[in-house]
């Protein structure tokens, strides 16, 4: 890796070479700037080619980062960027180029903005639809503190599907504070956006009655801004205020009380720095609509927009090739099995339907939409909204299937109790990205969905060890299970085993006892049961007798194979991917103790703390999740083995 000080030459970006600050974009003038962009779009392709990363939403926003940073004075005014995987021009301009090449790796820049790296990172993201709640929160801590930072949330349309989003511009309408609204409308989340929302706003772009009488009327305002007074600045706004609400879309934003400008080319360096600018003088919550195109600048991800979201790196950077590996084959990702088995039962069964939160290729649910697209649903970034959407089909008798990660599905926690399970209804939950998922850090690990769940009445919670139990958990939660269901799987590849073209049903709260022992009881579930093998491999080379238990489900747990266990067991080790609070093991405990059964138990799971971001590897090692570091502590928990 080249050093510091070689690589701007290397690169062949002189204008950012010269950029160790936002304040240093100040001096550069509009064709300056519009270069600096296209060197910055180039340094995000040479970054995602060597080391991977998110790709697609960075190169759409690269003009629009370079104009903010160009108007505003961060850190003082705050940028707030929604969800956070567009942001890699953000650091690159805000002290982090050296940095980038440790983005998303173990030790080095985070994947997403957070405050902690950089005072130019107003608020930490990673989650859709946060960013104008969070500057409506700035600020009114602003207007309560008499200071005069200007705020400006970017948010993109697949983002302001998100009900948060609409609750925040209510609001912000309402407290009438001056905070631009940023809308980058590139018609894509991570897969094409849905719903009314992008309607309306093609509605706005292809309205050229609209667009052509908008810009007379703005060139109008700017006019008046220098020559004339307040009344006629009044009259001309009254009047592009009438023809808002009679002709064009925009009167949504106008009536929740932002004031409504655009569309402009996000890709023109001129309009936007024209249009920051009028932004800058507007006291009040304004929204400006921004056009871009995602995967801006380099052709294969302008083409295949959704394949290009993120990629792990290792692409040619003008054909987008990635060499083809010369190792064996990889085994079929859990989420692919998963979709797969979803089309194979619903072909058969008219009654299932699938339902996802804006990521259809993430849960390979794309693979039923493209089989059967009449009873594919896919609801925008609102988990919330896909839960009760569930839990309404159940209530007539269909089998919904509710695709969404476990990070996401958080956020939803209250229409999982009040809609789903309070009601008993069936609806089952697919909790793919179940455990750490390596880069992407704490805002995306799945470590708390057995904990935030264990709490649930009326839930079954499975847990497959690998990927025919996959198979056949989904088989049982259809149709074995009256009530609601979650199944929860990681991240990647699956073991590799050969599949059965049938399926055979789970029995309900019941696991599997895979070794008997007499002294060590190892229990889980879920792919974690491989090392747990593992591991009992090593401690009765070491003549110890273990016990090993795939468990299977949470919930119900299967307390009968608990008590077992505790007859001829003196010691209980518990393994799950999971926050060691709440988890299994605190199931295991529970049970333990109301059958009035005294065993010492050992909670190996995920520290109560949040997971940094890295390799997979690399995550295990540090949280003690490895083979080596559990035979460590079960050696010294069980005073039977030698120090």
């Amino acid at each position: 890796m080249p050093d510091s000080v070689t690589l701007p030459a290397l690169r062949g970006t002189p204008l950012l070479s010269a950029i160790q600050s936002p304040d240093d974009l100040k001096k550069l003038s509009i064709p300056e700037l519009q270069r600096l962009a296209g060197e910055c779009r180039k340094e995000v392709i040479d970054l995602v080619a060597e080391n991977g990363g998110h790709f697609a939403s960075t190169l759409g926003v690269v003009e629009l980062t370079v104009a903010l940073h160009h108007v505003y004075n961060t850190p003082h005014d705050k940028i707030i960027w929604d969800v956070g995987h567009q942001a890699y021009v953000h650091k690159i301009l805000t002290g982090r180029r050296e940095r980038m090449h440790t983005n998303r790796q173990y030790g080095g820049l985070a994947g997403f903005p957070k405050m902690t790296e950089s005072p130019h990172d107003a608020f930490g993201t990673g989650h859709a639809s946060t960013s104008i709640s969070a500057a409506a929160g700035l600020a009114a801590a602003r207007d309560l503190a008499g200071s005069d930072e200007k705020v400006i949330a970017v948010i993109g349309d697949g983002s302001m599907t998100g009900g948060m989003a609409f609750e925040a511009m209510n609001h912000l309408g309402d407290l009438k504070s001056d905070v631009l609204v940023i809308l980058n409308d590139n018609q894509m989340a991570i897969s094409p956006s849905t719903g009314g929302l992008k309607t309306h706003l093609i509605n706005i772009t292809l309205n050229k009655t609209y667009n052509r009488t908008r810009k007379f009327i703005w060139n109008s305002i700017s006019l008046l801004n220098n020559e004339f007074g307040d009344a006629a600045k009044n009259a001309v706004r009254k009047l592009e205020d009438g023809f808002k609400a009679a002709f064009t879309p925009g009167a949504f934003f106008e009536a929740l009380g932002l004031r409504y400008f655009g569309p402009i080319d996000g890709h023109n360096m001129e309009q936007l720095v024209k249009a920051l600018r009028e932004m800058q003088a507007l006291p009040h919550p304004k929204l400006l609509h921004v056009i871009t195109t995602k995967g801006k600048g380099f052709k294969p991800a302008e083409d295949n927009q959704s394949k290009w979201h993120a990629h792990s790196g290792g692409f040619d950077r003008v054909t987008g090739i990635t060499p083809k590996s010369n190792g064996k084959p990889q085994p079929p990702k859990y989420q692919e099995v998963f979709g797969e088995a979803l089309v194979e039962l619903a072909l058969k069964d008219p009654l299932i339907t699938a339902i996802t939160a804006a990521m259809p290729s993430g849960t390979s649910l794309d693979l039923f939409q493209n089989a059967l697209p009449n009873r594919f649903y896919d609801v925008g970034i609102a988990e919330a909204h896909a839960v009760t959407f569930a839990a309404g089909q159940a209530t007539l008798g269909f089998k919904p299937v509710c695709a969404i990660y476990s990070t996401f599905l958080q956020r939803a926690y209250d229409q999982i109790i009040h809609d789903v399970a309070q009601q008993n209804l069936h609806v089952v939950f697919a909790i793919d990205r179940a455990g750490l998922v390596g880069e992407d850090g704490p805002t995306h690990h799945g470590s708390f969905d057995l904990s935030y769940l264990h709490a649930v009445p009326n839930l079954s919670v499975m847990v497959p060890a690998d990927e025919q139990e996959l198979r056949d958990m989904l088989y049982t939660a259809l149709y074995e299970i009256s009530g609601p269901v979650a199944i929860r799987y990681p991240r990647g590849n699956g073991r590799g085993i050969t599949l059965r073209k049938t399926f055979t049903p789970v029995e309900n709260g019941k696991g599997v006892l895979l070794r008997e022992g007499s002294q060590i009881a190892l229990l889980s579930a879920g792919p974690l049961t491989g090392m747990a093998l593992e591991v009992a491999d090593a401690l009765q080379e070491e003549g110890l007798k273990i016990s090993v238990a795939n468990m299977r489900f949470l919930k119900p747990l299967d307390s009968a194979l608990v008590e077992k266990l505790a007859e001829c067991s003196t010691h209980f080790a518990v393994i799950e991917e999971n926050s060691v609070i709440g988890g299994m093991s605190s199931a295991v405990i529970d049970c333990l103790n109301e059958k009035g059964i005294a065993r010492p138990v050992l909670k190996i799971g995920l520290p109560d703390r949040f997971i940094t971001h890295g390799s997979m590897p690399e995550l295990y090692r540090e949280t003690g999740m490895t083979a080596e570091a559990v035979l460590k502590r079960i050696r010294e928990f069980y005073s039977g083995i030698p120090a």
